[in-house]
């Protein structure tokens, strides 16, 4: 018999978080965080000091991210613990450089922040739905692509903003297609606070 109806609802979403700390950001911060040391990453370019929030000349940029932080501790997660910073680092994309998808171990929520001005286009950042090898790939037709179907997802950045993803999505970053370079700063998270059930034995102090 033909079926009368059907329904589809949203069992899980992944949310990522977009807040712009404009006025965290001076103008001596970008010129101080461009000309940190880097060394060569695989694709791109990496700072040598891998805790730069730690920097007490950034810490008005430190203390805004912490804040961003808390929000989505506060409404997004619905937790009492507090999320943190642990390794920070400049990076930089020269002109056709990006970086390869990847995923962030030993964190929690992984960040990127656009603190200087982005070139034109400013290369995406790309999310992908499988963070393991996939034998059979099902596309959905393009056009009909929606929460439920769609393998990857694209976030174009905006200078100032800060964007929180979880550490467990693979993404990566597109060519940098423009003639300048692109700057950017990456962030890992953990933990503060009990965590876990007396009773059930899960307790965390």
């Amino acid at each position: 018999m033909p079926v009368a109806s059907h329904e589809v609802y949203p069992m899980f979403v992944e949310p990522y978080f977009r807040a712009s700390i404009a006025g965290s950001i001076t103008p001596e911060q970008i010129e101080y965080i461009k000309n940190l040391k880097m060394t060569n990453n695989p694709e791109n370019m990496i700072s040598e000091n891998l805790y730069i929030f730690k920097e007490p000349e950034l810490k008005s940029i430190g203390d805004a991210v912490q804040e961003v932080l808390d929000i989505y501790a506060r409404e997004v997660m619905c937790i009492p613990q507090r999320i943190y910073v642990t390794q920070s680092w400049s990076l930089i994309c020269m002109p056709r450089a990006g970086m390869h998808g990847h995923s962030h171990s030993n964190s929690i929520l992984s960040g990127s922040l656009y603190y200087s001005e982005l070139p034109d286009p400013p290369a995406s950042m790309i999310f992908t739905r499988h963070v393991t090898y996939q034998q059979i790939e099902l596309q959905p037709d393009k056009t009909k692509r929606n929460i439920y179907n769609s393998p990857i997802n694209r976030i174009t950045p905006r200078q100032n903003d800060v964007i929180l993803f979880s550490s467990s999505l693979t993404h990566m970053v597109e060519p940098n297609m423009s003639n300048q370079p692109r700057h950017s700063i990456a962030f890992n998270t953990f933990v503060k606070g009990e965590l876990g059930d007396y009773r059930a034995l899960t307790q965390s102090l």
